[in-house]
This record gives C-alpha cells, structure tokens and sequence, in this order.
C-alpha cells in the first residue's frame, strides 16, 4: 500500500513512523552499548580476517601506537579525551613487554588486550547517542532561527506576512519515491558539499520529508565548539577524526557504518568527503564509507541482520542510494574555500593578501543581506539507485537499462555462491561512485547566480587570454569592467545552450532563468554571492558589469565547470 503524500500549510509532510521512539536511530540509541559491545567483537573480527598472517597484528598494534603519538604531540584538538597520553602510554607498556619476551613465551595474551583496549575506545568515541526530545527541539529552533532572518527585510512593513524557511528552499526531484524506498529498506543520502550549512539543512529537509532522522559522520572537530557539541551528540551523529588514518581505526569506523546499515538506519554520506574548495560539483568521490553501503548489502543476502538493536530486519533487506543535489546562490565560507583552493593548486603563483575568515558580526550580517535578497535554495533529489548503481522503482525492484527486473544478489555469488570477493566489490563500488558523480550532474540545477558567473569569467579569460587563472584572479578593478549589452547577449547565448541540455537531461535550470534575459540577469547579480562584503559581480556608475573580487567570481563561476560549456564556441565566439 503507497504512503499518503499529504503536506500541511508549511509544506511539511506527514511522519512516516510517527512516534520517535520507534524510529531505528532511536532504537540503536536505546541499545546502544549492546550495539557498542557486538561493534567491538565485529571490528576486531574484520581486522584479524584481512591479515595475511597473525603475526601481524603485533606490526599493526605498533604502526597504530606510533601514528597516535605523532598526532597527540603535533595536532592535539580541545575536544581529545584529557587521559590521551595516559592512554596510549598504557599501550606503550605493553608493547614493549611483548617485545622483551623470551623465545618461545606466548604474546597472545598482551597483544589481545591491547587490541581489545583500542578497538574499545575507538568504538565508545564514534558511537552517536539519539535524544527524540533533543530532535524536537532542534527541528523547532532552526525553521525559527531562520524564519528570524527571512523576516528581516520586512520587519517594518506593517501587516506583511511572515516568511517562512519553506518559503525560500523548494524541493526538485524524486522525492515521494524516497519516502516510499524508506518503508522497503534503508536509504542512504550522498549530497553534494559546499558549507558547514550542509548537514542542518539536510537535517531539517529530512524532517520536511517526515522521514525518520539519519545517522551521519561527523567531523570530531566540530566537536570542538560546545554548543555545537551540545546538539551533535544527541541527535545521532557519529564521530569521525581524520587525523586518526590507522587500520584499526578505518576499520572500526567502516564496521559502525555497515553495522548501522544492516540495522536498518537510514544514512548521510558526503562522498566528497570534505567541503568542495573550487566551488564545482565534485568529480572525484571517497568511496571508504560508500563502500560499506555495498558490504551491507551482500551481508543482507548472506545471512539475515543481527537485530541488535530489535529493528525488524529480514535476509535480503535492500539499501537505496540517492544522491542529493544542493544549489545556493552564495555560499558562507566561499572565501577561505577558494583562497585553500587555489592555494593549494597554484603553491607559489597564488598568494592571499587580505583577511579571509569573517568575524561573527560579519557572518550575520552577511546572513541578513542574504535574506533580504530574497534568494532561494534549491534541494534536489536525484534518481534512486541498488548499491550497484541499477535505478530502482517504488517497491525498491532493481532494473536494468530497459527496465526489466533485476535481482541483484546474482551479482554477488561465484558458481551459485554469495562469496566475499574483495577486489570484485571494490569495484562495484567504483562503479556506484560513477553513478551518483553521473546523477550530481544530472540533477544540478542552474541559478541566476551560476549564469552570470560563469559568462563573466568567461568573458575575462578570453579578453585576457594570455593570463592563467593566478592571474586573472589579480587582474586590476579597472581592467575588470564587462560592456553591459555584451553581457546580456553572451548570458542569452548561454540561456539557450543551458535549455537544450535540460531538454536533453543533462542538467536542470531554475524557473527564475525563464523569461526576460534583462531581468533574469538582475537577478543573479544580486545574488551571486551575496553573503559577501566584495561582491563577486555588481555594476558601475556607467551600467557596465565589473567585479569586486575576481576569485569569489571564480569560485561561483566553476559551479557549471564539468559540462565543457567553457569550450562552446556557439557562446563566446563574439566575445573576445
């Protein structure tokens, strides 16, 4: 039977499980140290199975111990446990007592419990904990928090209506066919990921949604902020410290991820892995966690899941990934995020030469002017997919190509067999990385902002053709100004390249992009990066377009790079 798709009055559907304390996220919690216990037993398992010998557990132990120390002593975070040292001096000790044994004394027993300490203390540091009245507080105070700053820019006309987050972020894309997938099996969110904005706007669009909330990963640093910490810790999350880049600690942390999988939970993955610098939609993903979603799976044909956590699980429970797709008009941290970027890529032929973190006073007037513009977000959903990347339909049924049923766990088995081929899923999962890259692309939808960007960078590099990128991003303010009436006729050209590729499938555009070109052009110049004080595109005294930052231009210029738009001759043919 399908679900009922009902919205209320602010676009917010129905729960799908309607009491908290039977979503899965919740239930893990309920059980967590049962969960942390079975965690413990399952990673270590893992990590003796992918040994060639024994022995080398005791080569692992120590490799673990001596990338600890280095990380203690040269990137200590306030947020470390205070017995740090204490800790792993204990497992110093140990060590060496195994290496002072005398030929012939058995190890077993002090490598054991030093095996068993670490995995221990990884497991009880990643764990996440679930708090329903954590969730409803904060399902509550961010649509307010945010509702503040819409209201703003209308604060004192009398009698004007009152804003809503609702009102500004529209959902694109598949979305009742996800609700529908989250009563057939586990979801898996893999967004795009351009700012620390991220993870409660999908939090908060997951509640829109009225699916249950979901476990995500993240960053143990931002841990460091108290209040921060506050919520994280109670609204599922799982800690992820990626200074830590021992195998036993890769290992526990992917035996959570495919544990909570098998579980049930539904999942957010950022397959970037960090915030994209360059402003482009990822083209490569990390595909560790990813390939847990994969493991899961196979695990599902092979044998029913544990139950641990007493979610009803069956054998052959299927996982659906679904990429998600985010599209803003500016984004908070562009600045340092291009200034890493282009650092990074250009070493010495790129130096900063002004303050790139802005205060807090900064970042909420930037917020305000941000409401003010009246710039929306676009959410979008892309198709849903079997861990090996077949699009599926509304009873979660994998198909091929032509749309014909397909039953996955044949792909799984050698010679009849469901077999545990490790370079065969690595592939697999390299190929899903491939799909949802495909879907990004897909599913990216083209804002004003995007538009006008990429044509006046565009239009600088061939006026300035003999400069790289270090280069033009220095280019004097006078040498910036872009003819008003060459502007609009290029971003018309581009209008028209952009509306063939939807027409074809290849990339979505905003209803804003529909009309008149004069307006639609207004438009993104004011909003293109409006957070910020420089902006990255504005007008002259003369009506003429000009930039007060070429590398925030470049930053929100990229966001259309990956579709050799830059190459079409049809474009800018008359613009150098």
């Amino acid at each position: 039977m399908s679900l009922s798709h009902e919205q209320n009055r602010l676009g917010i559907y129905d729960k799908i499980i309607p009491n908290l304390t039977d979503w899965p996220i919740s239930k893990l919690s309920q059980n967590r140290q049962s969960f942390i216990d079975a965690h413990i037993e399952q990673s270590k398992a893992q990590i003796l199975t992918g040994l060639k010998h024994p022995d080398e557990l005791k080569k692992v132990l120590a490799k673990a111990l001596y990338l600890e120390r280095i990380r203690i002593k040269e990137d200590p975070w306030r947020v470390d446990p205070s017995d740090e040292k204490s800790f792993w001096n204990n497992i110093t000790r140990k060590l060496i007592k195994i290496s002072q044994l005398k030929p012939g004394e058995p190890e077993t027993e002090l490598d054991d419990e030093a095996f068993e300490e670490i995995i221990s203390r990884y497991s009880h540091e990643i764990a996440g904990h679930f708090s329903p009245r954590a969730y409803k507080f904060s399902t509550w105070i961010l649509p307010f928090l945010f509702s503040q700053f819409l209201n703003k820019a209308s604060i004192w006309k009398i009698g004007s209506p009152r804003l809503h987050l609702r009102d500004r972020i529209e959902f694109t894309g598949n979305i009742e066919l996800v609700r529908e997938l989250s009563t057939k099996g586990t979801v898996v969110l893999t967004p795009t990921h351009f700012s620390n904005l991220d993870s409660p706007l999908i939090g908060w669009v997951i509640h829109v949604l009225g699916l249950p909330a979901f476990l995500y990963g993240a960053g143990l640093n931002l841990f460091n902020s108290k209040p921060f910490a506050f919520f994280m810790s109670r609204l599922g999350a799982y800690k992820v410290d990626r200074r830590k880049r021992n195998l036993l600690y890769l290992e526990t942390l992917k035996t959570y991820s495919r544990m909570t999988l098998r579980e049930g939970c539904h999942s957010l993955f950022f397959p970037g892995g960090t915030r994209s610098r360059s402003g482009q939609i990822e083209k490569q993903l990390k595909l560790g966690l990813l390939g847990t979603a994969l493991e899961a799976q196979r695990l599902n044909y092979t044998s029913p899941p544990p139950n641990i956590t007493g979610n009803p699980r069956k054998y052959g429970d299927k996982i659906f990934i679904v990429p998600l797709i985010i599209n803003y008009h500016a984004v908070l941290e562009a600045v340092s995020l291009i200034d890493q970027h282009l650092k990074g890529s250009g070493r010495e032929k790129y130096f900063m030469d002004k303050n790139v973190f802005p205060s807090w006073y900064q970042a909420l007037k930037s917020m305000n002017r941000y409401f003010a513009a009246k710039s929306e977000m676009i959410i979008s959903f892309g198709q849903p997919m079997d861990v090996l990347g077949n699009i599926v339909d509304a009873n979660g049924t994998s198909l091929d190509r032509q749309g014909n049923p397909i039953a996955i766990e044949r792909y799984f088995m050698t010679n009849d067999q469901l077999v545990n081929d490790r370079q065969r899923d690595e592939e697999y999962t390299r190929m899903l990385g491939e799909h949802i890259l495909a879907q990004f692309y897909k599913y990216n939808t083209v804002l004003s902002s995007h538009l006008v960007a990429f044509t006046a960078y565009q239009i600088l590099t061939r006026k300035y053709h003999w400069l790289d990128t270090y280069g033009l991003v220095r280019l004097p303010e006078e040498d910036r100004e872009i003819d008003y009436q060459q502007f609009i006729e290029t971003c018309s050209r581009l209008r028209t390249v952009l509306q063939g590729m939807q027409s074809d499938g290849k990339i979505q555009m905003a209803d804003t992009l529909h009309g008149d070109i004069e307006r639609i052009v207004k438009h993104g110049i004011l909003n293109v990066g409006v957070y910020h004080n420089n902006r990255p595109l504005t007008t002259t005294t003369q009506g003429n377009i000009t930039s007060q930052d070429m590398t925030l231009l470049l930053y929100y210029h990229n966001r259309l790079l990956g579709y050799e738009l830059e190459k079409n001759e049809t474009i800018f043919s008359q613009t150098t």
